[in-house]
């Protein structure tokens, strides 16, 4: 078994573990209803947090738009949920919502980083911020209702429709999407995780991965070499796009009412993603997930010191950047772990 292979396993039984501690947890009434509340919006930002890493880590190229990736697949599943709720079984539906929901997503990447994939550092940032904030605002204009003559659309308002007496809305501009079916669970989102970690980890350890960071190490070089750079950029990019896409569809079936506002889909958003992409260690996919869980729980887990919650999460965050960025700290974490993995060596040879 390769040295990846083991790392890959490790990454996978740290989540089974958790998982199953957390449910034990459950079973055993020993986790919070708050808590509990807690576990799926967990997932996805875990989620987000790999497909950023993808495209950030892996790709070399900072994003600042994920959060509109997710805000397509959140509303293109919810749409279809809302719509079949009462035609099609619970997890077919389900699946199909999932699917729909990665595709459109997927496709918007790949459409989106025609154009942006071209631009580098700072000004693709700013692009793929735009990108969100459009895709949130266009979102907010859209009002579509079903009756028996089928789907009727305006972004104007509601009354533009001219829907029968039958006719329900069921996006209804800044309003959203209302009464989506609740079927995302602490289950689900760790299995949906899991299936992340394994396409991007999979994509990381084969040829394309490797053209991939040879791309972001060197993009002269790789050229030169032959390699298909707009060809592996845009596979990279959109592969993340559709990850936050699901992640968008774990979020659109958690939650009563889905409107595209800022407090989910806005820039606030997509930097505390980032957040979580670089405490965890830039092209560290392990560490974003480990991030993303332990920096979303803290600040609730803080809530009985109302006057220190902020600033012991400062703290945290200060360590985790020593930990992960300070040079000090790496040469000593290599130097302990080399001896300890000689030691070990030794004992097997022994």
């Amino acid at each position: 078994m390769s040295k990846q292979t083991k790392q890959n396993l490790i990454t996978y039984g740290i989540v089974i573990v958790a998982y199953i501690i957390v449910e034990i947890l459950i079973l055993t009434g020993n986790l919070s209803s708050h808590m509990k509340g807690l576990l799926v919006p967990m997932t996805y930002y875990a989620v987000i947090a790999v497909a950023l890493n993808l495209c950030v880590g892996i790709l070399g190229e900072l994003s600042i738009g994920h959060c509109g990736f997710m805000c397509l697949g959140a509303f293109s599943s919810a749409f279809f949920s809302k719509l079949t709720e009462n035609s099609l079984p619970t997890v077919p539906r389900f699946i199909i919502a999932f699917i729909i929901g990665i595709a459109v997503a997927g496709l918007f990447g790949f459409l989106i980083g025609i154009p942006v994939l071209r631009l580098k550092g700072d000004y693709l940032a700013i692009v793929t911020l735009a990108f969100g904030e459009i895709i949130k605002n266009v979102i907010n204009a859209f009002y579509v209702g079903v009756d028996s003559k089928g789907l009727h659309f305006s972004m104007k308002s509601s009354m533009e429709l001219g829907m029968e007496k039958d006719g329900n809305i069921i996006i209804n501009g800044a309003m959203g999407i209302t009464g989506t079916p609740h079927n995302s669970s602490f289950t689900v989102g760790v299995i949906v995780l899991l299936i992340s970690l394994f396409v991007v980890q999979n994509l990381i350890n084969s040829r394309d991965g490797r053209a991939i960071m040879a791309i972001r190490d060197n993009y002269i070089a790789a050229e030169a070499t032959g390699i298909n750079v707009t060809g592996y950029k845009m596979m990279a990019f959109t592969i993340s796009a559709a990850i936050a896409g699901a992640a968008g569809v774990l979020f659109s079936h958690n939650i009563t009412t889905l409107t595209a506002s800022s407090q989910y889909f806005g820039y606030n958003a997509s930097i505390m993603i980032l957040v979580y992409v670089v405490l965890g260690g830039i092209g560290n996919i392990r560490g974003s997930v480990i991030a993303a869980c332990i920096l979303y729980l803290l600040p609730e887990l803080l809530r009985g010191f109302s006057n220190y919650r902020m600033l012991i999460y400062s703290i945290v965050l200060i360590v985790m950047m020593i930990v992960n960025w300070s040079p000090k700290v790496i040469e000593w974490r290599k130097r302990t772990f080399g001896r300890l993995n000689l030691k070990r060596g030794a004992k097997e040879v022994a």
